[in-house]
């Protein structure tokens, strides 16, 4: 959901499977017709929303401090996001709870040139470059034992 200036809310609502999206992502602009079942609100009568667990999810509270930041904040937040994971996947002894420490490291190290007016896709591919190569160093120190988080 988005809210807008006006405190509307614009909602897209489908099924809760990925393959949706991800359709959308590649035939955008444009919509496909799927054989997939419609959604039919009256069948599912009711949404539920909770708030979300800030404790237990960090990454919520960094995507809101990038969304506020904005500029190049989002570049560097969704590329840290990536190579974090990627890295932990790779089973290389990272923990799953050090992928939004790194992030939020990655996030406070581009506070002192992040750009907010007049960002090109030149400025957001260099600060994609520069943040997968932070998360990179910043594991390397991990692995020779500097204890880089508070």
């Amino acid at each position: 959901m988005v809210e807008m200036q006006d405190t509307s809310c614009i909602a897209q609502l489908g099924w809760a499977d990925m393959r949706l999206p991800l359709v959308y992502s590649v035939s955008w602009p444009h919509r496909l017709k799927l054989p997939y079942k419609p959604l039919d609100l009256a069948e599912l009568s009711t949404l539920t929303f909770k708030r979300a667990d800030n404790e237990k999810y960090p990454c919520i509270n960094l995507a809101y401090e990038a969304g506020r930041a904005g500029g190049t904040m989002t570049a560097v937040l969704n590329a840290a996001n990536e190579a974090a994971n990627e890295k932990f996947r790779d089973d290389i002894g990272l923990g799953f709870l050090d992928i939004p420490k790194l992030i939020e490291a990655t996030m406070e190290d581009h506070k002192a040139d992040l750009k907010t007016s007049n960002v090109s896709l030149e400025d957001i591919l260099t600060c994609d470059e520069w943040a997968r190569a932070q998360v990179e160093a910043k594991i390397k120190e991990i692995q020779s034992g500097a204890q880089i988080f508070a």
